[in-house]
């Protein structure tokens, strides 16, 4: 039975004071007086201002900046929608515990502190500093026969997210997620809440080959056919989506709710922020989006918010790898605005040839 359960049983966190007008046109003219030509450094000036108009204050900053992994099973791996068999999930979260992971890697290299959080994944994971066991099951239900998770369930899961971000520090948040399967859980989600044909919006994931692909499509076709009433964004994401994009749903709602900066990864991340976009509407404000991603669902899913990724390398491995590859940016951004210096401060003529020093 499908769950297509009105999103009223769920009431989200309200989202963080909004940037004022004034604040804006504060910061950007912050911007146009620097060293430079206006508008010189291009995009890095527009990601500045966003993100000093998100954090506030004279000399915004970036402070202790959180990696979250969610990860789970599916059942709908059952149905020969990956590559990889579904065991990868377990076999890859022991390797995130033994830090040999890309997330791991690119973590260590920009100091960005690491969580794990075990939503859902088949076996058992040994204790460890950095993993949080919030299990909601050994994994979800095969959506090709019934909803991924219950009501309850996916309403467990949303707040369970709230609670681990409420309990971190830090103005950024940085979300990932491991799950053989969560690609298919994406597109399905993708493509109900936008109306897109899942054929436009379902990639190779881990890699298929071309009959992989389209046995893939063809049971995600299947899956949709399952549950044509199912519209609402709390109903999508308990029928389609897994325990992990849940969390994370949850986790992005809590963050905006606290002023955080939602820095997003690719297609998975991004379709659990589809779905707290359509629970909270304007949460997609606080969200700055790192790359686009090789899953074609990603694309759309972008254009259908607006946005503009600061990457585009091809990359479709998740962890939270692209967020984190583009955090630097983000840092260089606010350098520029808090320590180049002014026309005046410089002594640099301005545009018309007009010197800007007073002394």
């Amino acid at each position: 039975m499908s769950c297509s359960t009105p999103s009223s049983t769920y009431t989200p966190p309200p989202l963080a004071r909004p940037v004022s007008p004034a604040a804006r046109a504060h910061y950007q003219a912050r911007l146009d007086e620097k060293t430079k030509p206006l508008g010189a450094l291009g995009g890095l000036e527009t990601l500045a201002l966003r993100l000093a108009c998100l954090i506030g204050g004279e000399q915004p900053e970036l402070q202790d900046p959180q990696v979250m992994v969610f990860a789970a099973d599916h059942g709908l791996a059952a149905e020969g929608i990956s590559a990889f068999p579904q065991s990868v999930t377990h076999q890859m979260l022991l390797n995130f515990l033994s830090g040999g992971a890309a997330i791991n890697v690119f973590a260590r290299q920009h100091q960005l502190a690491l969580t794990l959080v075990d939503a859902g994944v088949i076996g058992d994971l040994p204790a460890h500093p950095q993993l949080r066991h919030y299990k909601l099951g050994q994994g979800t239900q095969s959506s090709l026969h019934q909803a991924a998770m219950t009501e309850a369930d996916c309403i467990t899961a949303i707040k369970t997210g709230q609670q681990l971000v409420s309990a971190m520090p830090g103005n950024l948040l940085i979300l990932g997620e491991m799950g053989i399967g969560n690609t298919s859980a994406a597109s399905l989600i993708i493509s109900r809440l936008l109306g897109l044909p899942i054929t436009e919006v379902t990639g190779r994931g881990t890699g298929l080959d071309d009959p992989g692909l389209a046995r893939k499509q063809q049971v995600l076709t299947q899956v949709l056919a399952r549950h044509p009433q199912v519209s609402d964004p709390l109903g999508v994401l308990a029928t389609f989506g897994g325990f992990e994009i849940a969390m994370m749903t949850g986790a992005l709602l809590q963050a905006a709710s606290e002023g955080r900066v939602l820095l997003m990864d690719g297609v998975i991340a991004s379709s659990a922020l589809l779905v707290a976009e359509q629970l909270q509407p304007g949460i997609k404000d606080w969200a700055i989006f790192s790359h686009r991603s090789a899953e074609p669902g990603h694309a759309l899913l972008l254009e259908a918010l607006g946005a503009e990724p600061l990457l585009d390398l091809g990359l479709r491995l998740g962890e939270g790898t692209g967020a984190a590859l583009a955090y630097p940016l983000l840092v260089s951004a606010l350098a520029m605005l808090n320590q180049m210096a002014s026309l005046t401060e410089a002594g640099v003529s301005g545009p018309a040839g007009k010197i800007e020093c007073t002394s």
